[in-house]
C-alpha cells in the first residue's frame, strides 16, 4: 500500500491510513488544534491524491480506532453487509466517488452500497467531494423513518420545536411552544432540552408536551433532551415518551465522556421499544433521537489522532445500528476552536448530511453559531437554504432563532417557512394538513392565523 503522492516536484509520505484521511480533510481549526490537518494545501492536496488511489478495502481494514480497544469500531465493522462489501472492496475511493456521483447511481443504489462500506470509508468520499458534489450525492438519497409520524421524503423540510427556558418553567415554555406550532413548526418533533437534568423536571416538561399535543391534536412526537438515564428514569415511573435522546459519539471513551455506552443505547431502545406510551401503536418503528456534531471527540481528547470529519461519521456508524427515527448534527455549536468561520461551518454541514444519509439515517441539522465565531446569521440563512436543497430531513425552530437557554443562535419560524416556499416544500403530512386546517397554513405558505397563538385557547 503506497501512501505517499508527489505535488509540484515534492513528495510527501505519510506513515498511515489514519494520517492520510487526516490530512486529505478540508481545512478545519479543529484538526489544526489536534496537530492531524495537512501543513498547507500542498500537502492537503498529496493527501487527497494518496486517497483516491486507496481501496475499501484498505480503508475497511485500518479503523482509526482499533477493533479491539473499541465498541464503536466493533459495532460499525460488525453490522456491514458481507455480500456488498466483497461486491465493492476492490474499488479505490476515488472510484467509489464517481460511481456515488453518476447519474445512473440511484438513491436506491446508494443506501444498498453504503451497507457495504464502513463510517471511515464514506468519510474517505465525502473528503474528495466538493460542496455541490456532496449536495447532489445527499439530494439523491430518501431515508424515512416512523415513530408517530414518517419523517423524510420528497418534497418534505420539517422541523424541530425548540421552546428551551433558562429555568424550565412550564408557562415560558408554553409561551415559546403555542408560538412555534402557531408558525407550523415542530412536525419532526417537540423537544426540549432541560436546564436541570433531574426526573421531577424531565418529567413536568414531557407532561406539557403530552398535554399540548392530546389537548390540539398534534400529530407528532415529543422528546425531553435529558440524559438518557434520567429519560429511562422519567419513563419507567410513567411519563408520556415518545423517543428517547442522547448525544452520541464516534469513539467508545468518547461516548463515555458523555457518559452513556453502547450498552446503555442498547437498553434505552429495547426499554422504549417495550412501552406503550403516547400515541405509539406498536413497537415496530423508530424511536431514537441522536445528537453529533464535528469536533466532541476532539474536545474530549479521545479521537485517537483522527480528524473531526472521521470521527463524525463513525457516530453516524455507531447510530444505525439502533435505526433511530432522527438524527442530527449540531454544527457550529462547539465553537471556532473546531469550526472557525461560516464558510467552515457550511463545508463541515454539507460533510454531515452527506455522510448521515449515505448511513441510511433520517437526517437533519442544526444550522447554527456561538456568539464568538467568525460568523452570522447570514452565513445561517445560507446554510439553512443549502441544506434544505441537499435534502436535509429537518431543521431547529428557535423563538426568533436565539436560544436563551443554551446560547446559542440557530433558525428561527420564520426561515423555515421562507425555505419552504423558497423551494416548494412541506411539513410531514399530516402535520401538514392539521396545520392547514388551522388556517396557520393556506396552500403550503402562512395563512390567516399564521402567528396567532391565541387560536389554541388555553
Amino acid at each position: 500500500m503506497l501512501l505517499s503522492h508527489t505535488v509540484y516536484g515534492q513528495t510527501f509520505r505519510f506513515s498511515s491510513v489514519k494520517e492520510v484521511l487526516a490530512k486529505a480533510n478540508e481545512y478545519k481549526s479543529g484538526d489544526v488544534l489536534a496537530r492531524v490537518a495537512a501543513a498547507d494545501n500542498r500537502e492537503r492536496m498529496a493527501a487527497k491524491l494518496t486517497l483516491a488511489e486507496l481501496t475499501v478495502a484498505d480503508i475497511r481494514e485500518n479503523p482509526v480506532v482499533p477493533y479491539e480497544t473499541d465498541e464503536v469500531t466493533r459495532i460499525i465493522q460488525d453490522g456491514l453487509d458481507d455480500a456488498e462489501y466483497r461486491r465493492l472492496r476492490g474499488l479505490t475511493i476515488g472510484e467509489l466517488r464517481d460511481k456515488i456521483l453518476s447519474d445512473e447511481t440511484s438513491g436506491i443504489d446508494l443506501l444498498k452500497m453504503s451497507r457495504g462500506m464502513t463510517s471511515e470509508v464514506i468519510a474517505a468520499v465525502a473528503k474528495l467531494m466538493g460542496n455541490l458534489d456532496l449536495m447532489i450525492a445527499s439530494k439523491k438519497i430518501e431515508v424515512t423513518a416512523r415513530c408517530n409520524t414518517v419523517i423524510g421524503g420528497n418534497g418534505v423540510f420539517a422541523s424541530r420545536l425548540q421552546p428551551n427556558h433558562p429555568t424550565d418553567d412550564i408557562k415560558g415554555i408554553l409561551s415559546s411552544l403555542l408560538d412555534g406550532l402557531s408558525y407550523a413548526v415542530g412536525d419532526a418533533v417537540l423537544g426540549v432540552n432541560p436546564a436541570i437534568d433531574s426526573v421531577e423536571s424531565t418529567t413536568a416538561v414531557l407532561n406539557l408536551l403530552q398535554d399540548v399535543k392530546t389537548r390540539y391534536a398534534v400529530p407528532t412526537q415529543i422528546c425531553v433532551l435529558s440524559h438518557i438515564s434520567t429519560q429511562m428514569k422519567a419513563l419507567k415511573a410513567g411519563a408520556p415518551t415518545d423517543l428517547f435522546f442522547q448525544s452520541i459519539a464516534g469513539s467508545e471513551k468518547a461516548l463515555g465522556s458523555f457518559a452513556a455506552s453502547c450498552d446503555m443505547l442498547g437498553e434505552a431502545d429495547d426499554l422504549i421499544r417495550k412501552s406503550r406510551t403516547a400515541n405509539r401503536l406498536d413497537n415496530t418503528g423508530n424511536y431514537m433521537y441522536f445528537e453529533t456534531g464535528q469536533g466532541s471527540e476532539l474536545s474530549s481528547d479521545f479521537h485517537h489522532g483522527a480528524d473531526q470529519q472521521t470521527m463524525e461519521s463513525r457516530c453516524y456508524g455507531l447510530a444505525r445500528r439502533y435505526k433511530p427515527f432522527l438524527v442530527n448534527t449540531v454544527v457550529g455549536f462547539i465553537g471556532p476552536e473546531y469550526l472557525y468561520d461560516g464558510r467552515q461551518v457550511i463545508r463541515a454541514a454539507h460533510e454531515d448530511v452527506f455522510c448521515g444519509k449515505m448511513h441510511g439515517l433520517p437526517m437533519g441539522i442544526d444550522c447554527c453559531y456561538t456568539n464568538h465565531m467568525s460568523a452570522d446569521q447570514n452565513d445561517i440563512d445560507n446554510l439553512i437554504v443549502l441544506a434544505a436543497a441537499a435534502g436535509a430531513s429537518y431543521v431547529m425552530g428557535v423563538p426568533q432563532s436565539d436560544d436563551i437557554m443554551l446560547m446559542y443562535q440557530s433558525t428561527g419560524y420564520h426561515d423555515i417557512a421562507a425555505v419552504r416556499e423558497l423551494l416548494g416544500l412541506k411539513p410531514i403530512e399530516p402535520f401538514s394538513a392539521w396545520a392547514e386546517n388551522l388556517g396557520i397554513l393556506e396552500n403550503g405558505r402562512l395563512g390567516k392565523n399564521a402567528g396567532n397563538a391565541a387560536i389554541f385557547k388555553l
